[in-house]
C-alpha cells in the first residue's frame, strides 16, 4: 500500500520548527564559536609594560608631591645632580619619565653624552649655558648646533643625539632642568664620550682621526662615566 505523500498542516509547522531551531541552534553555536575566537584573538594582546597594570594603585597610594632640590645630591668636580625618577619618586614607576636638577659651578660643563633611549628638555632656570647639539638629519648629514640658552630658554636634545652644555658664565653659576621620558636614573641612560673613545683600540682612532697612535697617548684609558667635569 503506497505511503501517504500528503503533508499535514501541523506536520509542516511542525518541520519548520524544527527546522528554525537547528538552525537557530546552529547560528548561536556560530556566534558562541566567533565568540571564544574573538576571545582567544583578544587574549593574544601584548601585556602591560611593567609597571602599568596596577597605575590606578599606585597613584591612589603614592605621593604626588616630591622636593627635588632636597633629594640627595650626586657630586662631581663641576657640580652636582638632584634627580627624580621610579628609585626616588615611586609614583613615576612605568610612566617612563625623570627630572633631574642640574647645577654647574663657574667652569662646569656636563660631559658629551647621548641617550641610547631618551630625548631630554632643558630648562634654564637661572645663568647661561653654551650648548653644542650633533646628529643626523633628513638630509643624510651630520648637523653640529652650537649655540647659547639663558634663563627662561627651554633646549630640546633628540633621543640618540650626541650633546653636552658648559657654564658659560665666569661670576655665577648655571641651573637647569631636564626632564626625560625615561625612568632610568641619570647617568645610568647615557654613554660618555669619554668612555667612548676609551672603548675604542688606539690605533683605531688614531686612523679615523688621521693622527699618529702617539697622539692619544696621554689619554687615559679607563672607561668610566665623568657625567658633570670642571676646565682648568
Amino acid at each position: 500500500m503506497p505511503e501517504d505523500s500528503t503533508q499535514h498542516p501541523d506536520q509542516n509547522a511542525k518541520g519548520i520548527d524544527r527546522r528554525l531551531v537547528l538552525g537557530g541552534a546552529a547560528v548561536a553555536a556560530a556566534a558562541v564559536g566567533g565568540g571564544l575566537i574573538g576571545a582567544k584573538a583578544n587574549s593574544a594582546e601584548p601585556a602591560p609594560m611593567p609597571g602599568e597594570g596596577d597605575a590606578e594603585l599606585r597613584l591612589d597610594q603614592a605621593l604626588h608631591h616630591f622636593k627635588l632640590t632636597g633629594a640627595d645630591r650626586t657630586t662631581y668636580p663641576g657640580g652636582y645632580l638632584q634627580g627624580a625618577n621610579e628609585n626616588t619618586f615611586p609614583i613615576l614607576r612605568g610612566q617612563r619619565g625623570s627630572v633631574y636638577f642640574v647645577h654647574l659651578e663657574v667652569g662646569g660643563f656636563r660631559e658629551p653624552h647621548w641617550h641610547p633611549t631618551a630625548w631630554e628638555l632643558n630648562f634654564v632656570i637661572s645663568g647661561r649655558a653654551k650648548w653644542s647639539i650633533l646628529g643626523t638629519h633628513p638630509d643624510g648629514a651630520y648637523h653640529n648646533t652650537v649655540f647659547e640658552a639663558e634663563q627662561g630658554d627651554l633646549v630640546f636634545a633628540p633621543q640618540g643625539h650626541l650633546h653636552y652644555f658648559e657654564n658659560a658664565r665666569t661670576d655665577a653659576g648655571l641651573d637647569v632642568l631636564v626632564i626625560f621620558n625615561s625612568s632610568a636614573g641619570e647617568p645610568y641612560d647615557d654613554i660618555g664620550i669619554v668612555a667612548s673613545l676609551n672603548a675604542m683600540p688606539r690605533d683605531v682612532l688614531a686612523a679615523a682621526f688621521g693622527v699618529p697612535e702617539s697622539a692619544f697617548s696621554s689619554i687615559p684609558t679607563e672607561i668610566k662615566p665623568i657625567v658633570i667635569g670642571r676646565k682648568g
